[in-house]
């Protein structure tokens, strides 16, 4: 039976309103990256609980009689270290760290359940064919791994270091270095922690094969000279590392890449610091969900601490000491939760603000979700909040209000790789000199030739790429109705 002609415009005007309305849906909650959290308030205000908690616990011990004191020696207030570093036989237990991860990076695995695996061999001479014993040939290997460091060791790599999923970099007990080309690229991967390394003097690198896993190798074009690339990745924890003098980023966060956490980090010496988003347009990075915690900011350091493209980003319990330029700036309507941090401003009048709206005039940032919530701001600074945070009533999911910024020192003392010196007295930094000039363009990842600038397509990444987005098979399906109904209808007509 075909439809009257008089219904044809309705249904076609009610299938385009549908249609419209999916598109919408689809924008404001993002499926199209599916480990993206529903309630990311919820995630920072368990972060903050965790740390008030931890205060709590060291004050209580602190007040208890003399002879009851010997926990307060490993009890530093923060949350992450005191899950691990209290168990005296912690070097027995090391997987106990993947369950001490907080904010949107706590689902990390890393390679635990997995067997351990000790680096012994220092070097980095075949990128298709690595020796075993090397740290490249440990990070290619498809199952689960926890990988540890047989003795102090200086590795400079001859191109980027590609990790497969599952897998913990655990640098505790040994001074591990990690420098030269390239550095670390996390792409199309998920579930991997980096733990207490050193990572400086990145340089780019590239136009080569490198294997990504024991099946698979690839060609890579040039690599920017990030420190830690993290690209289309998820469940990403990277935690206590000293990083400086790279090329381009330290941590770059970029292509959909969601539930990662930057911990207890020391970045110093280096202009552009962190990335998190790739470009203005690209819209799955809306669905980019960042923790940034317990670090410090410290000398040397211009901006982009992070610079932020889309996405929701916790900035909580962070030291942040005389930027050149600014600390936080974005573009493209992120949310900034900005909780308990210290901000210490440089002499340079100029360089007060804390924040840095980019790339928009005021009344295309006003509705920007930009907040500050016990932010200590010291010798100067200030932070301009928009949307939602200027109103100064962001109503948080419960009464809970702690003010720990004046913890800072005390939280955030241990901050950069454990029992080694933060010794950034390496050569120059790269990214050259610290001139900024706009109309920036998405960094991290290898480009390809071709237009293919994903370089190589990873083993276990076809869950990752290979799902059609939602909206997509939905617009999809609404097509072939229409063209169904149209085909109909000309039938019906000859």
């Amino acid at each position: 039976m075909l439809l009257p002609l008089t219904y044809i415009p309705l249904l076609l005007l009610l299938l385009c309103l549908i249609c419209s309305s999916y598109v919408e849906a689809a924008t404001s909650f993002n499926l199209t990256l599916s480990h993206q959290h529903p309630h990311p308030d919820f995630v920072a205000l368990q972060v903050r609980r965790s740390v008030n908690e931890s205060l709590s616990k060291r004050r209580q011990i602190l007040e208890t009689p003399l002879n009851s004191k010997a926990q307060s020696q490993c009890l530093t207030g923060n949350p992450i270290d005191d899950c691990w570093r209290c168990d005296s036989n912690w070097g027995n237990n090391r997987q106990r760290l993947a369950d001490c991860a907080i904010g949107f990076g706590q689902g990390a695995m890393g390679g635990k359940g997995g067997r351990f695996y000790e680096v012994t061999d220092s070097s980095d001479h075949d990128t298709v064919s690595p020796a075993p014993g090397t740290l490249r040939y440990a990070v290619i290997q498809d199952e689960p791994l926890w990988i540890t460091f047989k003795y102090n060791m200086v590795i400079k790599l001859k191109h980027e270091l590609i990790v497969n999923n599952y897998k913990t970099i655990d640098g505790r007990g040994a001074n591990v270095q990690i420098t030269g080309n390239g550095c670390i690229t996390l792409q199309y991967v998920s579930n991997v922690i980096i733990h207490n390394v050193h990572i400086y003097n990145c340089k780019p690198s590239g136009n080569t094969d490198i294997r990504s896993s024991p099946t698979h190798v690839g060609h890579r074009g040039k690599s920017d000279g990030d420190a830690i690339s993290i690209f289309g990745s998820r469940n990403i924890w990277i935690d206590h590392c000293t990083l400086s003098h790279c090329t381009d980023g330290l941590v770059d966060i970029i292509m959909g890449s969601t539930a990662i956490t930057v911990s207890n980090n020391y970045f110093s010496d280096h202009n552009e610091v962190m990335l998190l988003g790739h470009d203005d347009k690209y819209l799955p990075d809306s669905g980019m969900q960042v923790t940034i915690a317990l670090n410090r900011f410290g000398e040397g350091l211009v901006q982009r601490m992070p610079r932020i493209r889309r996405g929701y980003v916790h900035v909580v319990n962070n030291d942040y000491f005389q930027w050149k330029m600014y600390a936080i700036g974005g573009s493209a309507s992120p949310t900034v939760n900005s909780e308990e941090n210290r901000f210490t401003a440089p002499a340079d009048p100029s360089a007060k603000e804390v924040t840095r709206h980019e790339d928009t005039s005021e009344g295309g940032w006003a509705d920007w979700n930009w907040r500050t919530d016990g932010d200590l701001m010291v010798n100067g600074a200030f932070f301009v909040s928009s949307g939602e945070g200027a109103t100064m009533q962001y109503a948080k999911a419960s009464s809970f209000n702690p003010k720990s910024a004046s913890q800072i020192e005390q939280l955030t003392m241990n901050a950069g790789v454990l029992g080694g010196t933060r010794d950034n007295s390496v050569s120059s930094y790269g990214g050259g000199s610290t001139t900024v000039t706009g109309g920036e363009s998405g960094g991290g990842g290898s480009s390809g030739g071709g237009g293919d600038y994903f370089g190589m397509i990873f083993a276990g990444s076809a869950a990752v790429r290979g799902s059609s987005p939602p909206t997509i098979l939905f617009l999809s399906s609404l097509i072939i109705l229409m063209l169904y109904i149209s085909s109909s209808i000309v039938n019906g007509l000859v």
